[in-house]
């Protein structure tokens, strides 16, 4: 993260992402402060918290990619939430504490991954050792000599040789695995909220663990489960807890969605409007800063990073607790995105949906090309969706484009060495009737 000043940020992220510089700018710079926080010394430090940010614009703008993006740039553990999961009939009841809990979940994931990798090494030579032991066991437990030492040696390294060259991958060797228990009955409905269950299975877990059995298998089988468990051996369970914490609580990123469907629009009634408040309550000591139980210790939520994202049609951020907006001081108004964008959406990004529609059919040896002109037909068929039926901004080119192509992807399967070539005329053809009909039902995602 320190090598990405805010303006290298934002180029990584137009990569990916066309257009909102706004948002990407807004981003770069709470990311950036993130370094600067951690190059302050003293009290100080600890009190710099951050900016949290509101996006506001309709679905299919980039909301979600721009932070999911962001997460990966920086290496940091990052959920997605749908805020307004909290209010629904069956999430009654749920402990808006569990999003923290998943985000260091995945900050372990993280963590251990990155060990991992750099134990492999190591890991590999002990299974290496240990298939060894298994394939040849030594002979007798006298001391040996010198020279049988020398020659047990030598001939291990010969038979070290041939293991590496492949020569045993289908001999059977027999090692220890750890099967989980049987899963048990589901003790809590609805009301007890998973994160009860989560505690009980983590105890439960810790009372009755996975059974160690001895199993037959191949070499070539056996070599992964024995890297793992050498590996796992390798890494102090303590630091991984450690550094588990200290990136969660630093490097943290929770994208809060739908934000906009838990705030009360300032229309007359009441019943759900109750419920929304309650999950904002509920939201803000986490977002405030508050000591949240984890199975890895206490978790302080001070300086996670919460960008948050709404369409906010019929409310405003303004219309959010009064506490809970000034957790929130920077917000953003994403740009609608016009047949221009759609065209470099279709274009540019390094994952844009027409390369991943090349990369496919060139799975078939297929080479599937796009005119100009109709790219750009394209694109205006999905903004003329848009404005007839609900905006789902770029989703809709997931629609067109699954239209358009959907013949090919059918038949080309025994088109090898084939070359398809996209025309504006051909667009227009399969595509006039998405614009045509009224009832554009089945072509909504």
């Amino acid at each position: 993260m320190s090598d990405f000043t805010p303006k290298q940020i934002v180029k990584e992220l137009d990569r990916y992402i066309v257009g909102q510089s706004a948002a990407k700018r807004a981003v770069a710079i709470a990311l950036r402060n993130r370094w600067r926080r951690q190059q302050v010394d003293g009290a100080m430090r600890n009190e710099i918290v951050p900016n949290n940010i509101i996006l506001i614009g309709p679905t299919g703008v980039g909301k979600t990619e721009i932070s999911r993006r962001l997460a990966k740039l920086a290496k940091a553990p990052f959920v997605k939430v749908e805020a307004s999961k909290f209010t629904e009939v069956g999430y009654v009841g749920r402990d808006v504490e569990s999003i923290v809990r998943d985000l260091t979940d995945v900050a372990m994931s993280i963590v251990k991954r990155e060990k991992h990798d750099e134990v492999l090494a190591l890991a590999e030579t002990l299974a290496e050792e240990r298939i060894l032991d298994s394939l040849f066991p030594s002979n007798g437990s006298h001391k040996p000599t010198k020279e049988e030492e020398t020659r047990r040696k030598k001939t291990r390294d010969r038979l070290r040789q041939k293991l590496q060259h492949g020569d045993f991958e289908d001999r059977e060797i027999e090692i220890e695995v750890t099967e989980e228990a049987a899963p048990m009955m589901q003790v809590f409905g609805p009301l007890g909220g998973d994160d009860m269950g989560m505690n009980l299975k983590e105890m439960l877990s810790n009372v009755i663990p996975g059974q160690k059995k001895r199993r037959k298998l191949p070499v070539l089988e056996a070599r992964n489960i024995l890297v793992e468990l050498e590996a796992d051996n390798l890494m102090d369970q303590d630091e991984l807890v450690r550094m588990t914490k200290t990136k969660v609580e630093n490097n943290g990123i929770v994208f809060l969605d739908e934000i906009d469907k838990i705030v009360d629009s300032g229309r007359a009634g009441s019943g759900p409007d109750v419920s929304r408040e309650g999950v904002q309550r509920d939201l803000l000591p986490i977002v405030e800063g508050s000591r949240v139980p984890t199975k890895y210790g206490i978790i302080k939520t001070d300086h996670i990073l919460f960008i948050s994202a709404g369409a906010f049609h019929v409310s405003s951020p303004s219309d959010m607790i009064p506490e809970l907006q000034g957790r929130f001081p920077i917000r953003v108004e994403m740009d609608k995105l016009t047949v221009n964008d759609f065209v470099k959406i279709l274009k540019h990004p390094e994952s844009s949906l027409i390369k991943q529609y090349m990369a496919l059919l060139g799975a078939e040896n297929v080479s599937l090309k796009f005119e100009t002109q109709a790219i750009r037909a394209i694109a205006k068929i999905a903004a003329e969706v848009n404005q007839k039926m609900e905006n789902i901004g770029a989703r809709r080119l997931h629609t067109v484009m699954t239209t358009l192509l959907d013949n090919f992807m059918f038949d080309e399967s025994s088109g090898r060495g084939k070359t398809i070539t996209i025309t504006k005329k051909m667009v227009d053809d399969k595509l006039k009737d998405i614009v045509k009909d009224q009832d554009l039902s089945k072509y909504i995602l």
